[in-house]
């Protein structure tokens, strides 16, 4: 349960971490397609993209290490010392890791994406 917890925090520390790093570029165009004027203001996070894109592979070095870190080996077949059973592997864990990490790469990649684009 705190595993699953704590792999949910870095997965959405990761994805609004890369939002962040991207708000300087995407945030600007997003809204000049939608007719809002002066957005312009979140260029002002242009200095701080490197600290957020390091923060946002933090996040997900962390949150791959609780997904895919190596369980400590059964003593019995029938479970661990406590007489629990094994817990079962989580896909829908692993499938949002995997999704966030693409829509992360996504995001951090459209300001260099941007010029070929427009």
């Amino acid at each position: 349960m705190k595993d699953d917890v704590a792999r949910g925090a870095s997965l959405a520390g990761s994805v609004a971490a890369a939002i962040a790093a991207s708000a300087c570029c995407v945030g600007p165009l997003v809204f000049a397609l939608l007719g809002i004027g002066g957005a312009g203001a979140l260029v002002a996070l242009e200095p701080y993209r490197p600290f957020l894109v390091a923060l946002t592979f933090v996040f997900l070095g962390v949150g791959f290490y609780l997904t895919y870190r190596p369980t400590p080996s059964p003593v019995s077949a029938e479970g661990d010392d406590c007489g629990c059973e094994m817990p079962a592997t989580n896909r829908t864990g692993k499938r949002l890791l995997w999704f966030s990490t693409v829509l992360v790469t996504l995001a951090l990649l459209f300001p260099y994406a941007t010029p070929y684009l427009f």
